[in-house]
């Protein structure tokens, strides 16, 4: 959504995947989630491609994550394959817990404009 917002206009899905030094079909699933969102427009077509259609202010870093990956799991343990909840807590529980809570606060209150400006001069 960087890439996209930087210059405003539409761009061709093997251009911009070049820009960011990843494949096509990377860059189409990665975009997916962005266009079902509304975030992102795509025109399918020889002349189509992708634009940003909502400000990055208003997209924060989790929604972009959790459009992508999937929403956070709080229940999951950090130390073995399987839910960390109730009586079988896992030894990092409450470290961990207080950690994420404040990684995902940090990331929901980031909107994207605010790492943009840094960023855009590589595109």
């Amino acid at each position: 959504m960087i890439a996209l917002a930087d210059t405003g206009e539409r761009r061709k899905a093997s251009e911009l995947a070049e820009d960011l030094d990843t494949s096509p079909g990377f860059l189409s699933q990665a975009m997916t989630p962005m266009v079902n969102r509304g975030w992102v427009h795509s025109e399918p077509g020889r002349s189509g491609g992708y634009r940003v259609v909502t400000p990055l202010e208003e997209v924060s870093v989790l929604d972009v994550v959790e459009a992508i990956e999937g929403p956070t799991d709080a229940t999951h343990c950090v130390l073995e394959d399987r839910a960390c909840a109730g009586g079988g807590r896992c030894a990092m529980h409450d470290a961990w817990a207080q950690a994420r809570a404040l990684l995902l606060r940090d990331l929901a209150e980031t909107p994207l404009s605010a790492i943009a400006s840094p960023r855009r001069s590589r595109w």
